[in-house]
């Protein structure tokens, strides 16, 4: 099955692993392997099912893997990562090969390591583990000003402000340190801050199924900043209300008034 229109995989739960290149047990009708552009599948178990239902269970999975980070390809190597870079540093007018540029091209895959790192999360995963001994707390928990850094998808320059978030917990709560956690996992890819804010409230509204939920994001955008218009005292605000936050004026005007949003 060519699967170069999918989307590279990085769901995970305790009885999946689907991460490129490896290979991994799934329904138990057989294993299935994503090497390049390729989902290579090997039916070993097809017990009474009928093709039709191999198929559709096929098809499910690679759904599945299709629900994060980018068409899946063959990533390349940090040597051709580097070549790349010294490539733009010859383009911009430089010679990589002067002393203070020779390393560059591996610092700046490093650097892209760190800066890229959300690729490598699953945000489902991250908020899977709730308490539910709350002593019935169903009052809004808030977390205010919340680092956050990405990277603009049209110019890989930084986006770089604040995320706030809020949450009016259904019978089960989630370590707050995790709503910071998801805020890196969708921030530290390449991203629109109108796609990021929405992530960031669907992810939470999916897993923790509050009563509702609202995330606000204050950031600078660094290609509005330093490039093109140059407007360096700009700040984009986008919000995403979901359930009560929206349904209810009282509830999203508390939690505006708490992060001090007009």
């Amino acid at each position: 099955i060519t699967a170069s229109s999918l989307n590279r995989p990085t769901y995970s739960e305790e009885t999946d692993s689907l991460l490129l290149g490896k290979t991994y047990t799934e329904n138990n009708f057989g294993l299935i392997s994503i090497n390049n552009n390729n989902v290579e599948i090997s039916v070993i178990n097809v017990n009474n099912q009928t093709l039709e239902s191999i198929i559709l269970e096929v098809w499910l999975v690679i759904l599945r893997i299709s629900r994060y980070n980018g068409p899946i390809m063959s990533k390349p190597t940090r040597e051709e990562a580097q070549k790349a870079v010294r490539t733009l540093i010859e383009w911009a007018g430089d010679n990589p090969d002067r002393e203070g540029l020779v390393e560059t091209p591996k610092r700046v895959v490093k650097a892209y390591e760190e800066f890229f790192a959300g690729y490598d999360d699953d945000p489902e995963e991250i908020l899977r583990k709730t308490f539910e001994e709350v002593e019935g707390y169903d009052e809004m928990v808030l977390v205010k000003n919340i680092r956050l850094e990405s990277h603009c998808e049209h110019h890989i320059v930084p986006i770089l402000g604040k995320a706030h978030i809020a949450y009016i917990p259904h019978n089960r709560v989630v370590g707050i340190s995790k709503l910071a956690r998801i805020v890196d996992a969708f921030g530290k890819r390449l991203q629109t801050q109108e796609t990021m804010t929405a992530q960031i409230a669907n992810t939470i509204e999916k897993v923790l199924e509050p009563k509702g939920v609202a995330v606000v994001v204050d950031a600078a955008h660094q290609c509005m900043t330093t490039r093109g218009i140059h407007k360096p005292e700009s700040s984009t605000v986008t919000s995403c209300m979901r359930g009560i936050f929206k349904e209810n004026p009282r509830t999203r005007n508390e939690f505006l008034t708490f992060i001090k949003l007009p």
